[in-house]
């Protein structure tokens, strides 16, 4: 039986697509690692330059590692660079997104082929497991139809689009009868799913809070438009994890504008307070160094970062993606500049963080997923990391802890 490796990049959306993948191999079996691996499927990113140089670098080196595997390429990369990896002779097949769920054809034709597809598709695979993991991730859309001036993904996985709702929903039952009890809902643009169906996120979260076994709900990166009045109403629930990531990408006007951003400041320090006061930890995205920022912008940046109840935050120093409308804008900032400026936020974010897990009162309610060196870790309700030491083995469990430190980098307990 022929082995098949995956090697993902990227996003939780690109992880639950090499998991229909795999649930579509049919006749091939996964591989542990490309040494073994009769084939290769690369599940590429692109969302920056820096995304697309990482996958031709493992491309690269897979000629030392299994020179004998025929490699192929899917994933968002394939819309941008397939085709000249392809050329090139680095790849023996290019496919696209529509395309994933013939996984099992396309690793059996022997030639080499290009088959990028549509941006259109929507899957119609129900995916019961989810290999090696305790918490399982639910694609509910893909697309955007924001067109934020440094996004390439728009153009690499078209317009925003719902999945149906049933097969979502039987999708969770499945996987909730297989023992998963929490779930992450991915896509592209999350916060949109349903605007093409009738139907919204919050709908769509009261049915799956109604399936048995569910126990505990999160939310991937939402867009602060999309916090509606109906959403709110649902902050409360039991099953919603008390964390939420609502992404600004910036907290300057001038560089919201220049980002061509649909979010304003002032408002999304109202959305935030507001959250923060139910008892929720808040997550953002924010784009470091992006042209234009210049000292006035980053100093008014960081006075109103201090000024929202953020507890975590994915930051990223800007990197350039050709075919974007920030790719040609001026003035740049320097590295340097940029790298000093993550580091000021991300430490600024750090301490909010730790201020935030030494006022909780009451359990961390933990599902715990490894272990490291003694120690058992898993997510709290906030979306912190906790370490847990106990002579029994945890992993899979869910459980309350009581009594924990704060430490610098996660919470800590003994059960």
């Amino acid at each position: 039986m022929k082995r098949v490796f995956f090697k993902t990049f990227g996003c939780r959306t690109n992880q639950f697509d090499t998991q229909v993948m795999i649930s579509r191999l049919g006749e091939f079996e996964v591989a542990k690692n490309e040494e073994e691996a009769d084939v290769i499927v690369v599940n590429s990113c692109t969302v920056t330059n820096g995304a697309d140089s990482g996958v031709r670098g493992y491309i690269n080196q897979l000629e030392r590692k299994n020179e004998k595997a025929r490699v192929l390429l899917t994933g968002c990369g394939a819309h941008t660079k397939g085709e000249s990896l392809f050329t090139s002779g680095k790849v023996d097949g290019v496919f696209g997104h529509s395309e994933k769920e013939k996984i099992e054809e396309l690793i059996k034709n022997e030639s080499r082929f290009y088959e990028i597809g549509d941006l259109e598709h929507i899957d119609s695979t129900v995916v019961e497991q989810f290999v090696g993991k305790s918490r399982a991730f639910i694609k509910i859309q893909e697309g955007c139809d924001f067109r934020c001036s440094y996004c390439i993904i728009p153009y690499v996985r078209g317009n925003a689009r719902s999945m149906d709702e049933a097969r979502i929903l039987e999708q969770i039952k499945r996987l909730a009868s297989n023992g998963f009890g929490e779930f992450i809902l991915t896509g592209t643009n999350v916060g949109s799913y349903g605007k093409d169906r009738g139907s919204s996120i919050a709908k769509l979260l009261k049915k799956i809070s109604m399936i048995r076994g569910v126990r505990r709900i999160r939310v991937g990166s939402l867009e602060p438009v999309q916090i509606t009045e109906e959403f709110k109403e649902i902050l409360n629930e039991p099953w919603m994890a008390r964390h939420l990531h609502i992404a600004l990408q910036h907290t300057s006007g001038k560089m919201l504008k220049l980002m061509n951003r649909r979010n304003i400041f002032e408002d999304d320090l109202k959305l935030f307070d507001e959250i923060a006061q139910k008892g929720y930890a808040l997550g953002t995205d924010f784009i470091v160094g992006h042209p234009g920022e210049g000292e006035d912008e980053w100093r008014e940046a960081i006075e109103r970062v201090e000024l929202l109840p953020l507890t975590h935050i994915h930051a990223f120093t800007y990197s350039k993606r050709d075919g974007t409308p920030s790719s040609t804008m001026k003035p740049g900032v320097p590295g340097n500049i940029a790298k000093a400026r993550h580091r000021e936020l991300t430490e600024l974010v750090k301490g909010k963080n730790r201020r935030f897990r030494a006022s909780i009162k009451g359990a961390l309610e933990i599902l715990v997923e490894s272990e490291k060196d003694g120690r058992y870790i898993g997510l709290d309700q906030y979306f912190n990391r906790v370490e847990i030491e106990c002579d029994r083995d945890l992993r899979g469990e869910w459980l309350c802890l009581d009594s924990f430190e704060a430490a610098k980098e996660g919470n800590r307990g003994r059960l």
